[in-house]
């Protein structure tokens, strides 16, 4: 989300969208957060910054409540998170304007004193920018903080004047400066600005005038001079000294974005820096011209030559010496005029650009030549859709804008024609569906005028019709997408278009490999080459991409579309399957990443083979669906699967019944908003409890667990026959058993099955296995109390799962580890851990292992030493409303209840404790999970009327997880409390008859 508070208060999320945050109390409460985002706020500075210095009675309830209501409004995209001395809002202070704004106030101010003018008033405006109105207008009392902000925005308002008038500005500044000073006469670099733009604007006079207003101001205010800075200036201007530079073309529009290109640019084209050639290449679009005129305006001596009207070689010569004045030039012959051009720049200390080389390129890179080794003195920077060729010529790529700079400059040109414009949820799709080019982004953003963004978005389908108004002071060339794309397209030779057209069937780019055997054309490697250079592919570690404007452009004239897109979906069907045992083995990592390269081709086959033979796309789907689990967010492919299930039908295809079950399985989400969806599981059981050989896909069984559950669960000897002789599967099926014999409360014989189920991946190098052996090994030796095994077992998954870049198993191994944490007594790292693994999972779309990490900060704040028990509530509350309603939450949403169960009798109230534990019964009554069951007896020994029935219910909980709990600090606490209210023999006679009827005994009343 961002927020803004140099204004009236706004919160919008990452889409544009705003979120009303409530009334007066909301608004100043979320502004004193934001004060110090990411950061703790002590209650007493909340309570200070709401109240005053007297709270009313009740201050700490109210604050608690506001920060529920307040959590709701924000939810889900950032959190208000409770710690040990108050509260916290988990965002970046770069996604508030406050921080943001001294942020780039500084950087501007340190730019400026290095005397890089261009980014330091780039840095500025941005700033400034970021000023909707007086700061802090929803937290009335703080006097301190306005007035420091508005102190910093005057010192930023006179940086950035500072920048200007180094960069030429004068004219233009005059209104502003006067403004300033009517509201600060005192301030003599006001005056002296003024001076300045009023020199620089022709009005010596005037300039002199206001040192003599700044005098007397000074004189009667303060009984001072001004200072010897104000009288130096003074001097210098009645001497009529003025800096006359020569100028590139003046810009009708702000500069946005490109700050590591122009750093780049400014520190290539400074004196000492040794490149005297500099090239900046790119598609057309990308913003050369305007980057080059940029970087140059910053220099003493520029000259700026446009070469693109020029149709022969012989007349760049003749354009350079316009652009220096140097008119006699053009009354010579072709050789005369160079030998001008060079006796014009031979003692110049010179910038030099020559705008839009690529149509003259080997006369352009010919006139360098000579300009470089007969003229010391003279720099080059050229822009070209492909290099000069010359020796020592450094080349600046311009690609594309990255998201965020291309929105900037999208809601900077939407404002120019829709005043008030603030953003859509669309402006980030619209600039990537026209790749980050500057030029169809401003050709977009005037659309504006006419059309709304859901409109704009809607017709990109068809962009060169619709961005086809363009600037009409601009080349032709440079007025409509169009026209910028043919320009490069005329420069292409026959084989180079016949090419392009070909490698438009791939999206997101191809290899070498993927172009050989998909575009029938030998040896490629060539003509790749040479698109490359001619800026109309990109390449990058071995992958050729071609940018969505030039491959729509290619694509009008592609020609046996039809053969193309099947070889195609041959080609990366092939791919897929090449893949899927390497994703199961030591090469899984190498593998995943070619997949991860290829997701949008596969995703592209698999459309294609949809639409022409559903069975291909049923076996490519099976094939991927291992992939899926282990990269793609979970419920991506929903929509396709159940696409593809009604192409199918309603019964699996001869000899494709496992690929149709997995088809199946992918359309399960698990959240109960599909009315099908229990048919589809019933129809996959059947399915699955009728496949009686091995499985070509043994993950299918993973999957199915996963979608399904315990409910449907296959028996052991088909599953035995189902997973067959493959060693990846044998683990698999240990690691089943493991999970079976846990369940169902057998310790021993789980520990050993996940530690067989561990040897079996480790002699594969299946990282994806290794892991999820090593966390339930690791709960087992916490469980005990053997913290320092557990915590290695924990880092030792922690490496696989890193490794894989996969976020939910890295939360869950995260919370296991800090669970070990908090029961060892490391509160402060737990905790810690626990917001850690919150976050990777809020990011992966994984509610129910957000819901998990919440409960892990409500155990620590409730077995924090101090008892922080209002934290802990608010913690597993908000644990609860995260929770997903599928099977396997199910045991998470007992432990969440018993959590509330446990904070409610830590503040004396049991009848509010029982009431939360007799929830956590009905809901782990209803599953098959021992552990849960366990758990809800532990927790309602912990509240027994009677220490009989406590002992009774501890006896239950160690039957029906086959272990006790010597690591589980709240489970130790209520077995000694239970000792020491009973005799030893009382207390065993009871212990062991509740261990005996297991759960009858916790389903008593």
């Amino acid at each position: 989300m961002r927020f803004g508070i140099l204004g009236p208060l706004e919160i919008r999320t990452d889409d544009g969208t705003p979120v009303d945050p409530g009334g007066p109390r909301p608004r100043a409460l979320l502004t004193l957060l934001l004060l110090d985002a990411d950061r703790a706020v002590s209650t007493e500075r909340l309570f200070d910054g709401l109240y005053g210095s007297r709270p009313p009675a009740g201050a700490a309830n109210a604050l608690q409540s506001q920060i529920s209501r307040l959590r709701r409004r924000l939810a889900p995209h950032t959190e208000i998170e409770a710690t040990a001395t108050g509260y916290r809002i988990a965002t970046a202070p770069d996604t508030v304007d406050a921080h943001r704004f001294e942020q780039l106030a500084a950087e501007g101010r340190s730019a400026l004193a290095a005397a890089d003018h261009r980014r330091a008033a780039a840095q500025l405006l941005g700033a400034l920018a970021l000023w909707r109105g007086p700061a802090l207008p929803d937290l009335p009392d703080a006097h301190a903080e306005r007035t420091r902000l508005d102190e910093l925005r005057l010192a930023a308002v006179q940086d950035r004047v500072e920048a200007e008038l180094a960069l030429g500005g004068g004219p233009e500044l005059i209104p502003e400066l006067r403004e300033l000073l009517c509201a600060h006469p005192l301030s003599e670099r006001l005056h002296g600005q003024l001076m300045r733009a009023l020199h620089a604007g022709g009005r010596p006079a005037e300039a002199l005038t206001v040192y003599e207003e700044a005098r007397r101001v000074l004189a009667e205010e303060l009984g001072a001079d001004p200072s010897a800075e104000l009288s130096a200036l003074h001097r210098e201007l009645l001497r009529g000294q003025r800096d006359d530079r020569r100028r590139v073309p003046a810009q009708l529009t702000r500069f946005v974005g490109r700050e590591t290109e122009l750093a780049r640019l400014f520190e290539l084209l400074s004196a000492g820096s040794g490149s005297r050639l500099v090239t900046l290449t790119g598609p057309g679009g990308a913003g050369k011209t305007r980057l080059a005129i940029e970087a140059a305006s910053g220099h003493s001596d520029v000259c700026y030559a446009e070469l693109a009207p020029l149709t022969d070689g012989t007349q760049i010569p003749y354009a350079v010496l316009t652009a220096l004045g140097v008119r006699d030039g053009l009354r010579t012959p072709a050789t005369d005029g160079t030998e001008r051009l060079l006796a014009a720049l031979e003692d110049r200390e010179l910038v030099l650009v020559l705008d839009n080389c690529e149509h003259l390129v080997t006369d352009a890179a010919r006139l360098c030549a000579l300009l470089l080794g007969a003229c010391p003195g003279v720099r080059v920077l050229a822009t070209s859709r492909e290099s000069l060729g010359i020796t020592g010529e450094v080349l600046i790529p311009v690609p594309p804008l990255p998201p965020e700079p291309a929105g900037r400059l999208f809601l900077d040109r939407a404002r120019a024609v829709r005043p008030g414009f603030e953003g859509h949820a669309r402006v980030a799709d619209l600039c990537a569906a026209l790749d980050g080019l500057p030029l169809a982004i401003e050709l977009a953003a005037a659309r504006l005028r006419t059309l709304t963004p859901d409109e704009l978005a809607d017709r990109l389908g068809d962009r060169f019709r619709l961005l086809s108004r363009g600037d009409r002071s601009k080349a032709p060339r440079h007025r409509t997408l169009r026209a910028v794309v043919e320009w490069s397209w005329d420069l292409l030779d026959e084989e180079e278009r016949e090419l392009a057209t070909r490698l438009t069937v791939f999206v997101g780019g191809a290899t070498l490999e993927a172009v050989e055997a998909v575009c029938a054309t030998p040896c490629p490697e060539d003509l790749l080459a040479s698109l490359v250079e001619k800026s109309f592919l990109e390449v990058s570690e071995g992958r050729y991409r071609m940018l969505e404007t030039i491959r729509a452009y290619a694509a009008e004239r592609l020609e046996d579309e039809h053969r193309l897109r099947d070889a195609h979906a041959a080609y990366f069907r092939a791919l897929a399957e090449r893949a899927e045992p390497c994703l199961r083995s030591g090469g899984q990592l190498p593998w995943l990443a070619r997949l991860d390269a290829e997701r949008d081709n596969l995703d592209a086959a698999l459309r294609h083979l949809l639409a022409t033979a559903p069975e291909g796309a049923l076996r490519l789907m099976a094939t991927l669906s291992w992939f899926w689990r282990l990269r793609a967010p979970y419920g991506e492919q929903v929509p396709l699967a159940r696409a593809l299930l009604a192409a199918v039908g309603e019964a699996p295809p001869p000899g494709l019944a496992e690929e149709y079950a997995l088809c199946l399985m992918n359309t399960v989400t698990g959240r109960g908003d599909d009315p099908g969806e229990p048919d589809r599981i019933a129809r996959t059981a059947a399915l699955m409890r009728a496949l009686d050989e091995p499985l070509r896909l043994p993950f299918t069984m993973v999957l199915w667990s996963l979608a399904a559950g315990p409910l449907y669960a296959v028996d052991d000897d088909l599953l035995a026959v189902q997973v067959g002789d493959e060693p990846w599967g044998r683990a698999l099926l240990d690691l089943g058993l493991a999970y079976q014999a846990q369940f169902t409360g057998d310790p021993v014989a789980s520990e050993a099955a996940f530690a067989r189920s561990l040897a079996g991946f480790r002699a594969i190098g299946d990282r994806w296995g290794m892991a999820n052996c090593l966390d339930p090994l690791g709960g087992f030796a916490g469980r005990r109390g053997d913290y320092d095994r557990a915590l290695e077992l924990f880092d030792e998954g922690l490496e696989y799962v890193q490794e894989l870049d996969a976020p939910e198993e890295t939360s869950d191994l995260l919370r296991s580890r800090a669970t070990v944490l908090l029961y060892r007594g490391d509160n402060d790292d737990a905790v810690s851990l626990f917001t850690r693994a919150a976050d990777l999972a809020r990011a992966a779309g994984a509610p129910d292992k957000v819901a998990a990490a919440r409960r892990g900060l409500g155990d620590a704040a409730r077995l924090r030493a101090t008892g922080d028990t209002a934290h802990a509530r608010v913690h597993y509350e908000s644990a609860l409303q995260a929770c997903a309603a599928n099977w396997f939450s199910v045991g998470e949403t007992v432990l969440i209840l018993v959590g509330l169960g446990r904070t409610a009798a830590a503040e004396g109230d049991l009848g509010q404790a029982r009431d939360w534990f007799a929830q956590a019964r009905t809901h782990a009554l209803d599953v098959p999970d021992t552990l849960a069951l366990a758990a809800v007896a532990e927790a309602l020994a912990s509240v027994a009327p009677h220490p009989e029935r406590a002992a009774e219910l501890l006896g239950a909980a160690e039957g029906l997880r086959g272990a006790s709990a010597e690591g589980d600090p709240d489970a130790v606490r209520t077995r000694r409390d239970v000792r020491e209210k009973l005799s030893r023999e009382a207390y065993e006679q009871a212990f062991e008859q509740g261990r005996a009827l297991r759960s009858a005994a916790v389903s008593e009343r």
